[in-house]
């Protein structure tokens, strides 16, 4: 993993903590959550503070998400929100997270002027030992607080100064009005500046968990399901109504069409189709010769096509039918006939625009594992873990790429990727479509898709 860190692609955009002053307040907060304290005075925290230094020093990268249910969390400064989520378990935590953040920018920015804010995304679910115990998880809840209750003692304290503004003979209370200036001491006036986060609930409907090899979780769309990254038999009974593994591609195919969850690249809005499917070919290229002791350092798209004919006896079918594709996209010529068990499909595919086009992205890029770049975007744990079984040269080669193609502008890169541009209509009146683009309009790049 070393050709990853190195070039800021694992670990990258962490938090430095270093300074005295922020170590100490983070070791009061990591008391207070979990009894626990570091000895190191510099390590790099994520959104949520988790350090990769604390959790191998600890021998417990779990420290502040046990059982990988109810993330806890320890906010320094408002620059984590700019953080990546570290072992995430559910793929809606680092959503809730960045939420919080700029739904409560202001607050924190003063509260962790002179403390740390600690908190927990709270469910009612607090281990989940079955895949059923999944479906009991209906809202996350933020909670938090700065290690000294700050924003408790604000609460009391406005309590206490409306009681003291309404009740007539409160001028006379003296345990009330001492009581005020004590916890006006603790935090400053608020009725000028209320210390107050606001009550934030998430819904848990559409997500993917880690847990049990790797799950997704549909339940809000048309004909609910879940899809495993694992043999979905270990599983049992679970209450919705399709369950699918990795190895059901034409299952997952109908799923993803009868929900409108997907749309083929070839024919997507704000995209180059034909550039994006052509590089999918060069990662398939890589793919197929990693192994057979070729350099890969420094090619080239000239490389590309010089190691594509020699080595064309080793290209896999997915490779092949994505050729004839962007033939066909080009010059028209032959239509490839493309269904959902052939290797090509689910490369030829990605999510509309919707509200759960990450969740279907993250999918399909699991389903697509030589598509390193689309991988390492939508979900870097399956990344991580297929990295680590590359021959050298991949390694060298994808670690490369990502830095030149992917790091220097992540989100022109996604926008290039995943964009998705509004229908506009045409003052000059309407477009008469090539035989090609009347043809995906009218089949797909696929063909015909029924419907039951």
């Amino acid at each position: 993993m070393k050709r990853l860190i190195q070039r800021g692609l694992m670990f990258g955009n962490l938090f430095h903590v270093s300074s005295p002053a922020l170590v100490e307040r983070y070791n009061r907060a990591l008391k207070h959550l979990t009894g626990k304290t570091t000895k190191l005075t510099d390590f790099h925290i994520d959104i949520s503070g988790f350090a990769p230094e604390i959790g191998d020093e600890l021998n417990d990268p779990a420290y502040l998400n046990h059982a990988g249910v109810n993330r806890q969390f320890i906010l320094l400064s408002t620059e984590q929100k700019r953080c990546p989520l570290l072992n995430a378990k559910f793929s809606t935590s680092h959503t809730i997270l960045r939420k919080f953040f700029d739904d409560n920018e202001a607050q924190l920015f003063a509260l962790t002027a002179r403390d740390a804010v600690a908190g927990e995304l709270v469910n009612s679910v607090y281990a989940v030992t079955t895949p059923q115990r999944l479906f009991d998880i209906r809202a996350v809840t933020v909670e938090a607080d700065t290690t000294e209750g700050t924003v408790q003692s604000a609460e009391v304290l406005a309590e206490k100064v409306n009681r003291f503004l309404q009740e007539d003979d409160a001028w006379f209370d003296d345990v009330l009005i001492a009581d005020m200036i004590t916890l006006a001491k603790e935090t400053g006036d608020v009725r000028r500046n209320p210390v107050r986060l606001n009550t934030m609930e998430f819904k848990q409907q559409n997500y993917w968990t880690a847990h049990f090899d790797g799950l997704y979780v549909f339940q809000t769309v048309e004909h609910p399901a879940v899809i495993s990254s694992g043999p979905k038999d270990v599983l049992g009974d679970l209450p919705i109504q399709y369950v699918f593994d990795l190895e059901q591609r034409n299952q997952i195919a109908k799923f993803l069409d009868y929900n409108d969850l997907v749309e083929p690249i070839i024919k997507a809005r704000g995209v180059d189709g034909v550039a994006i499917l052509k590089q999918k070919m060069d990662f398939i290229l890589i793919d197929a010769i990693a192994d057979q002791g070729i350099d890969l350092s420094q090619t080239t798209r000239r490389d590309m096509r010089r190691l594509e004919r020699e080595n064309a006896h080793l290209l896999p079918e997915s490779y092949t039918a994505l050729g004839k594709l962007v033939t066909w996209a080009e010059h028209g010529g032959a239509w490839p006939k493309i269904s959902s068990d052939h290797p090509a499909y689910f490369y030829t595919l990605r999510a509309t625009d919707h509200a759960d086009s990450a969740l279907v992205n993250m999918v399909l890029a699991e389903l697509c594992p030589a598509d390193i770049r689309q991988l390492f975007i939508c979900h870097k744990d399956a990344f991580y873990a297929t990295y680590a079984g590359w021959p050298d040269a991949k390694k060298d080669y994808v670690a490369r790429f990502l830095e030149r193609e992917y790091q220097v502008d992540k989100a022109g890169a996604r926008a290039a990727l995943f964009g998705h541009e509004a229908n506009m209509e045409d003052n000059r009146g309407p477009t008469v479509a090539s035989p090609s683009q009347d043809l995906i309009t009218r089949v797909g790049p696929w063909g015909a898709v029924r419907r039951r």
